[in-house]
């Protein structure tokens, strides 16, 4: 053979390694499969996060994609079908020709009423009827001490005996609500808002409106919205004198209870505040709520001009500081603008 290494080695089998190299291959491939495995994964933020986290971003209070519960509630209410039905089948016969007001080219009418700056009265009437679409088509009864107005009374009159069984109408809902709004000179945004953090506590607390609690559950909501909301909040003293018999003491209670079944969540997306202001758009033309309508004068044009003015500017603003963020990656990724050429 001379100087040359041979080796005669069978077709069928391979050559048989040295212990600690085989060893050492074993070692290689289990790495590589690993890396292989979970090098290019990334898990999902979502994947990562807890089960209640999760399950408090399908409220419809937290997700803007979410339908609102007073939407469903209203829209699974046999007489509202009913009452659909006979207004379209009667619409021509019983709806006055001047009762409506329609725009023409000459004329345009539009409704007091925008996402920023609601009407107050209007949402006022929403709102309730939001509530009482919630006592009507509750689920079940299911409540808590804090709120239970018999062993809490608002009042030194005494409670009735059947208090827990008979639904309050629309009107004294409406009535309640309104002597609050009205005595605390609170907006119309408050009013939506205090909606929003009714049925975040519901959600959270796994609790339900209903004849004995309506009244408090309402007022600590609308306490909370005050502060929340609006610039000068109304104190829980003040609250005292617009309802004489409560106290102070029992005010402070019920808003440190409130924001623990809130789990101290208050804030309201701007999206989850838009969502709840169409559904309740939607909820009055359901049941006949109409906005009230004015003619477009040149004031009121100029005013909206001037708003879509405000709110373009802003949009320029926050586009042009995105391209500045994509700027600084312009050597991964170039914003090319090539000449027209016209023939």
């Amino acid at each position: 053979m001379g100087n040359k290494i041979a080796c005669c080695v069978s077709p069928e089998r391979s050559p048989a390694l040295p212990r600690q190299l085989a060893d050492r291959q074993e070692d290689y491939q289990i790495s590589t499969n690993v890396r292989e495995n979970t090098g290019p994964y990334l898990q999902h933020i979502s994947d990562r996060e807890e089960p209640d986290e999760v399950a408090q971003e399908s409220h419809p209070s937290n997700h803007a994609r979410v339908s609102t519960i007073f939407l469903s509630k209203s829209q699974t209410d046999c007489e509202l079908q009913d009452k659909r039905k006979s207004n379209h089948i009667n619409h021509v016969s019983h709806t006055s020709p001047l009762s409506k007001k329609y725009s023409s080219c000459s004329t345009i009418f539009i409704d007091d009423s925008t996402v920023s700056q609601p009407n107050l009265k209007s949402t006022i009437k929403c709102v309730t009827l939001a509530i009482y679409y919630h006592i009507k088509n509750r689920d079940s009864d299911r409540s808590l001490d804090i709120f239970d107005e018999k062993m809490h009374p608002l009042s030194r009159e005494q409670v009735p005996g059947d208090y827990s069984r008979t639904d309050p109408e629309h009107k004294l809902i409406y009535r309640f609500v309104r002597t609050l709004f009205s005595a605390a000179q609170l907006t119309a945004e408050c009013a939506i808002v205090t909606l929003v953090y009714l049925e975040r506590l519901l959600t959270y607390a796994e609790m339900d409106i209903c004849p004995c609690n309506w009244k408090r559950i309402v007022l600590g909501a609308i306490l909370l919205a005050s502060k929340v909301w609006d610039d000068q909040a109304v104190w829980n003293v003040d609250y005292c004198q617009i309802l004489k018999d409560i106290t102070v003491e029992d005010m402070n209670e019920m808003e440190r209870q409130f924001l623990e079944l809130l789990q101290f969540n208050i804030n309201v997306p701007a999206s989850v505040y838009a969502k709840y202001y169409f559904d309740l758009r939607s909820l009055a033309d359901d049941n006949n709520l109409r906005f009230p309508m004015e003619t477009l004068g040149n004031e009121r044009a100029q005013k909206l001009e001037a708003i879509s003015r405000l709110c373009e500017d802003k949009y320029k603003d926050r586009s042009r500081a995105a391209m500045r963020r994509s700027f600084s990656a312009d050597n991964l990724v170039g914003i090319r603008c090539s000449n027209a050429v016209l023939s």
